[in-house]
């Protein structure tokens, strides 16, 4: 039985622009899925013709989506709104025709665009809560643990006259068996 959360959508077009949806669509792939005031930014300093008609539909958006919340008094949070959609659709086509070479004459198309752009508020996770899991009984695992330490050590101990008698220094007489320990501990702990 889940509950589906319906987000709102506040949108803005600018229809009939004209520059081909192409030419559109490389600034509205930057800033598609990013926050609001980072799209802003970006579409702010892109170095595009068509980046000042996005940066101010945006903003539209941005202003029709305070608008409707004031309007219905819903709780909405600006900071938390995103570009969900970022779309560039074709327009009507102008047929134009070009001088060509011996009296001719070439046709070419001028391409309009409808642009439509739509803000959410991005959703915070809810009913995901953190649990922290208490410890295992301390007092259980801890005598199994000194268990399996207490022959490793006595093996150490065999195992360092051993070493200092072959070597004969004193100073790997005391590293070699604190390493050992030190090891097997590190093995038992595990």
């Amino acid at each position: 039985m889940s509950m589906a959360v319906q987000t709102r959508e506040y949108r803005a077009e600018a229809r009939f622009q004209r520059v081909s949806p192409q030419k559109v669509r490389l600034v509205l792939d930057l800033i598609k899925g990013r926050g609001v005031q980072e799209a802003l930014d970006t579409a702010a300093y892109t170095k595009k013709r068509i980046a000042p008609v996005v940066h101010k539909l945006l903003t539209s958006a941005i202003d029709n989506a305070k608008y409707i919340a004031g309007e219905q008094g819903i709780d909405l949070d600006v900071d938390n709104l995103y570009v969900k959609l970022a779309l560039a659709n074709d327009g009507p086509r102008m047929k134009r025709i070009r001088p060509a070479p011996m009296g001719r004459a070439y046709r070419y198309q001028r391409r309009l665009t409808h642009i439509i752009l739509s803000v959410a508020e991005r959703q915070t996770a809810q009913g995901l809560v953190t649990k922290v899991e208490e410890p295992a009984p301390a007092a259980a695992p801890e005598p199994a643990k000194t268990k399996k330490a207490a022959p490793a050590a006595a093996e150490v101990k065999k195992a360092a006259p051993k070493a200092a008698t072959k070597s004969g220094a004193a100073k790997t007489k005391e590293t070699k068996p604190a390493a050992k320990a030190a090891a097997t501990k590190k093995k038992a702990g595990k």
